[in-house]
C-alpha cells in the first residue's frame, strides 16, 4: 500500500508499481490521521522523509503504532534539526551561514524575500522537529529503537553535506510496553518493563 496526501505522488507510485508489474494499493490521505486503516494491519512501515511536512510529529507517531502488528516494524526517515539552520539559497553561492532558530516552521520562520519566494511557489509548509520529538516521539508512542543510521548525502545536493549527517533513519519495533507510574516524591520517575 502507498499511503499519502499527494494526488501527484500517488501517480508516481501508481506507474512505478504497473512498470515493475507489482500489485499496489494507492490510498490518499493524511499521515496523521491513519483512521483509514485498521489497528494492527501491517508488518512494515516505511516512513520516508515525509515528517517535514507535518507541524506536530507525535500524531504520526501513534498512528504508526497503532496500525502496526505486534513487533511490527518502523524504518523512519528523517531530517537532522541542524539542516534548517542555515540559508539554503546562499548555501548554493558558497555562503554558510546559520540563519533561522529552531524550530524552524514555514512560513512562519521566513521573512522579506525569502516569504514572498515561498507565497509566490505555493511549496509545501516545511517543519524541523527536534530529536526528542522524532526519536523519543517514538518510544513515548511506545516503539523501541533498535536501530539508528546518519546518512550524509552528495555534495551537489547540498553544501552541508561535507560539516554533518543531512538525514537520519531509525528503525523502531513495535512492543507492547507494561508501563507503571511509580514516580515518588523524590524522583517522579516514570518506569517500564517490557514483558
Amino acid at each position: 500500500m502507498s499511503f499519502d496526501l499527494s494526488d501527484d505522488q500517488l501517480k508516481k507510485d501508481r506507474e512505478v508499481a504497473e512498470r515493475e508489474n507489482l500489485p499496489v494499493q494507492c490510498v490518499r490521505g493524511d499521515m496523521a490521521d491513519l483512521g483509514q486503516l485498521r489497528d494492527e494491519a501491517f508488518h512494515l512501515i516505511f516512513h520516508p522523509i515525509s515528517n517535514v511536512f507535518v507541524p506536530d510529529v507525535m500524531p504520526v507517531w501513534r498512528e504508526c503504532y497503532r496500525v502496526l502488528k505486534p513487533e511490527g516494524r518502523l524504518l523512519a526517515g528523517m531530517m537532522n534539526p541542524c539542516y534548517f539552520l542555515f540559508d539554503h539559497e546562499a548555501g548554493q553561492s558558497g555562503v554558510l551561514a546559520a540563519k533561522y532558530s529552531l524550530p524552524y516552521g514555514e512560513p512562519g520562520s521566513l521573512s522579506g524575500d525569502a516569504k514572498h519566494r515561498w507565497d509566490e511557489n505555493k511549496s509545501p509548509a516545511q517543519f524541523s522537529h527536534s530529536l526528542e520529538s522524532q526519536i523519543g516521539g517514538q518510544t513515548a508512542a511506545g516503539f523501541a529503537i533498535v536501530g539508528l543510521y546518519e546518512d550524509y548525502w552528495s555534495d551537489e545536493a547540498t553544501p552541508l553535506n561535507r560539516f554533518f549527517p543531512v538525514a537520519l533513519a531509525t528503525l523502531a519495533v513495535k512492543v507492547p510496553l507494561n508501563i507503571a507510574f511509580q514516580g515518588s516524591r523524590n524522583s517522579g520517575v516514570a518506569a517500564s518493563a517490557l514483558p
